[in-house]
């Protein structure tokens, strides 16, 4: 069920619920690009998990409106309406890829209410050594490759493509919820995905050496660009301890558990 919110400068936010009502309260960052929905197994690791876990779709993404110049801090406000809304004032905080920065930033500009953060495949900061890129460059470029995930997909491609010696999953198109999904994330705006990168590129808005309430950083072992990442958050983070796992950037099911049973621990 999708729900929604409205903010103080008249967005609306739109986000889902998952697993235990009366669990421990998360709120996951998707990744860059995705939306708030979360595939089936996913559904059922978070609610074997114990945990009530809230997705949203950042400004510019499916039900999401679009916040031209959003920086990775701003996040943080949206989450602090939504986290109001369910009533929770203390919480745990992930994100996946591109979802990383949006987690950190919460750990960040919120550590009292934010009572862990963790990170699969985060992004680290770019070094500011050139001119940062505009919505008019990364516009094609960003189009293309969604014309050529879609093309894959339809070419009887799975929804998610398997890690290093794992079985490709069925194809997205026998699954009309999973058709939904890429659709939603490929198909329907890029706008979200495009304004992920900008923000990525400027400055985040928060020090990474201010985050006090404990991160943990996971990683596979086939992406060494995924190791490199978070041994630079490491470096940045004071309260910050790595978790390697076999695989590649989308963490598998057994791995997926895990990590949401450090959160809850």
């Amino acid at each position: 069920m999708t729900l929604s919110i409205s903010t103080p400068d008249g967005r609306i936010v739109g986000y889902s619920l998952y697993g235990d009502p009366d669990g421990v309260p998360v709120v996951f960052h998707v990744g860059t690009p995705s939306t708030r929905q979360r595939r089936p197994d996913v559904v059922r690791a978070t609610a074997d998990s114990g945990i009530r876990l809230l997705t949203f779709d950042r400004p510019g993404y499916a039900e999401s409106t679009r916040q031209v110049g959003r920086r990775v801090a701003d996040v943080a406000a949206d989450v602090r309406l939504l986290a109001d809304a369910q009533g929770w004032e203390r919480f745990a905080v992930a994100g996946g890829s591109g979802g990383g920065p949006h987690a950190l930033a919460c750990a960040a500009l919120m550590p009292e209410r934010v009572v862990r953060c963790a990170v699969v495949g985060g992004i680290a900061p770019a070094p500011a050594d050139g001119p940062e890129p505009t919505e008019e460059a990364l516009r094609p470029g960003t189009e293309q490759t969604a014309r050529e995930i879609m093309a894959l997909i339809e070419a009887g491609g799975p929804e998610i493509p398997p890690g290093p010696n794992e079985p490709a999953g069925p194809p997205a198109l026998e699954d009309p919820a999973a058709m939904a999904r890429v659709r939603a994330t490929f198909v329907d705006s890029h706008d979200g995905w495009i304004d992920d990168n900008l923000a990525f590129a400027r400055d985040w808005g928060f020090a990474l050496g201010a985050i006090a309430v404990p991160v943990s950083l996971w990683f596979g072992s086939a992406g060494e660009r995924d190791r490199q990442q978070a041994a630079q958050l490491a470096a940045a983070i004071p309260s910050a301890e790595t978790f390697e796992y076999v695989g590649g950037h989308i963490q598998n099911d057994t791995e997926y558990r895990r990590m949401l049973a450090w959160l809850s621990a």
